[in-house]
């Protein structure tokens, strides 16, 4: 008896043991994919632009830049998340710029009135500075970037004081959308008169209704409860804009319009090389001034020497194309690129070759409405062509770009463009 029930003892505790070891590995499995998850979603956060806390997410884009006018811009931003609520939300920053010494800031929030759609209604108050002739689109900032070269470069900015209430619309995971109305007082940091009907005007305020549309309808996508996460980018992409300003309505001063139109082709080949070609255009009509016109991407600094203007290349933009050269109401311009193989010389050593082209052609009526400001126009194609190796060392490459053609200048190294590039990714 003894011997059998110590038979069964052992029986039991081999049971026993066997029988546990599976549940801790259980746990401990489940416990490593939720941490694996919680990481993922860290660095997915940290990758659209925002570092997570509690009840709200602290907005990347705002930590710190650097342009020409302001110096450096320090600042903090950020937005309440789904822990605040999930049906309201409340967004802002403020910054500070060393050299022109003075305080930016916005603030706004919104509330949700659709779910299904991820329909917001916003209101926002911005006092900041933007950069005259660049043409955004509303829908663009859902999209992140960690390091934007070209605004290292940038000195011509206008100050505005804008009040806005927008409408964010999903209509289908392929097509996104964003109606703004907008009032905005603009005054130039620099000397500027627009001429219209015998009056100078050297601030103005602009009323302004938008809408913008982007369908990106090869991209595919995995549905959850709570989000819809991209699990494919698709190509070709295409971003619509319409601006329509209107003069004596909530004060605005003048009346123009403005088309502009993006689309983005991506040729993915079998030996892991990738031709990307990006068109875009835009047209403006009726009294726009030049705050509200076009520049063409430039990215090169008036300095006498190529190393004097060695600083970093943009990711869209025309290296050998001065600052301020070329202003216009109606531009279009292609650029391609092809990116080779990365070269497989080590496990973390995989420089990419990439061959660029880029063409760039515009116009302007009414040219003498706009005093203090010398530019030429885009009337003639303008051609640049070059090369990037990239992720030489931590993220970092070099540029090579040459101008040639029409716009082709008197002094070889003046049409020359050497500068460093910056690449990283989560």
């Amino acid at each position: 008896m003894p011997k059998h029930l110590f038979v069964v003892f052992i029986m039991l505790f081999a049971t026993s043991g066997f029988a546990q070891n599976p549940i801790t590995k259980e746990k401990d499995s489940i416990k490593k994919e939720q941490d694996s998850i919680k990481k993922t979603e860290f660095l997915k956060q940290l990758g659209n632009g925002f570092l997570p806390f509690n009840y709200f997410d602290a907005d990347l884009r705002y930590l710190i830049k650097f342009n020409q006018y302001e110096g450096l811009r320090t600042g903090l931003g950020g937005v309440t998340n789904k822990l605040f609520s999930d049906r309201y939300r409340l967004n802002g920053y403020v910054v500070y710029g060393f050299t022109d010494k003075r305080i930016k800031f916005s603030a706004g929030g919104g509330f949700r009135v659709n779910k299904a759609h991820n329909t917001w209604v916003n209101l926002t108050y911005t006092d900041d500075l933007q950069e005259t002739g660049s043409s955004t689109f509303l829908t663009d900032k859902r999209f992140f970037t960690f390091f934007e070269p070209r605004l290292l470069n940038i000195d011509l900015f206008h100050r505005h004081i804008t009040k806005s209430v927008s409408l964010e619309h999903r209509f289908s995971n392929n097509l996104l959308s964003e109606t703004q109305i907008a009032i905005s007082n603009i005054n130039p940091t620099y000397f500027y008169n627009f001429i219209l009907d015998d009056k100078s005007y050297s601030s103005f305020d602009i009323s302004t209704a938008r809408v913008s549309l982007q369908w990106s309808p090869f991209n595919q996508f995995e549905i959850s409860e709570d989000n819809i996460k991209t699990t494919k980018e698709g190509f070709p992409k295409f971003t619509l804009q319409l601006t329509q300003s209107f003069k004596s309505v909530l004060n605005g001063d003048f009346n123009f319009s403005k088309l502009d139109f993006r689309t983005i082709q991506q040729f993915n080949h079998n030996n892991n090389a990738v031709t990307n070609i990006t068109l875009a255009a835009g047209i403006a009509g009726g009294d726009a001034p030049l705050t509200h016109l076009y520049h063409a991407y430039p990215n090169n600094i008036t300095k006498e020497t190529i190393l004097q203007r060695f600083s970093v290349a943009g990711l869209n933009s025309f290296e050998t194309m001065y600052f301020n050269e070329f202003f216009s109401d109606k531009f279009s311009t292609l650029q391609l690129k092809h990116y080779l193989r990365p070269f497989n010389i080590s496990e973390r050593f995989k420089p990419q070759l990439v061959l660029i082209s880029r063409y760039a052609i515009g116009d302007m009526n009414s040219i003498d409405r706009h005093e203090g400001i010398g530019f030429n126009t885009l009337d003639k194609l303008y051609s640049e062509s070059g090369f990037e190796i990239n992720k030489l060392l931590l993220g970092f490459g070099l540029s090579f770009a040459y101008r040639y053609g029409a716009y082709h200048l008197p002094e070889l190294e003046d049409n020359i463009a050497f500068k460093f590039t910056f690449n990283i990714s989560l």
